[in-house]
């Protein structure tokens, strides 16, 4: 019988902590599966105030916290979901996308649902090719 593969719960203070029963990431099969942000401030445990821009900014902010904390970066990233409360903000959230993710972009689908937690307008999920 082959061993099971291992997999491990990350967890970090500098993003939100899971307002739910799930991890805020789990390292698994060589990829650390990060679940979604919303722009919540890790501090307060509130959502940010501002536009769709700087919620995009805060939920990427919030991605990467939990990447440093897999010891991965950015540029791990190999797919990434968007989930967007109105499509209309999609070039908004383009823009600061873009930022986070200038070089070699990772794969990406962009999916428009009927609502968020906590009344966001965006929420960001990654998968990174872990290091070994």
């Amino acid at each position: 019988m082959e061993p099971r593969p291992t997999r491990e719960v990350i967890t970090t203070p500098h993003a939100p902590a899971a307002i739910g029963p799930y991890s805020q990431a789990v390292r698994a099969g060589g990829f650390v599966f990060v679940s979604g942000q919303i722009p919540m401030d890790p501090q307060t445990g509130e959502l940010i105030q501002g536009g769709v821009g700087d919620e995009t900014d805060r939920a990427l902010k919030n991605l990467e916290a939990v990447l440093t904390a897999s010891q991965l970066s950015l540029r791990d990233v190999v797919k990434t979901t968007i989930y967007l409360t109105a499509m209309s903000d999609f070039e908004a959230v383009n823009q600061v996308y873009a930022r986070y993710f200038s070089e070699a972009p990772p794969a990406r689908a962009t999916v428009a649902v009927a609502g968020l937690p906590r009344g966001a307008r965006v929420e960001i999920e990654a998968i990174a090719l872990a290091r070994d």
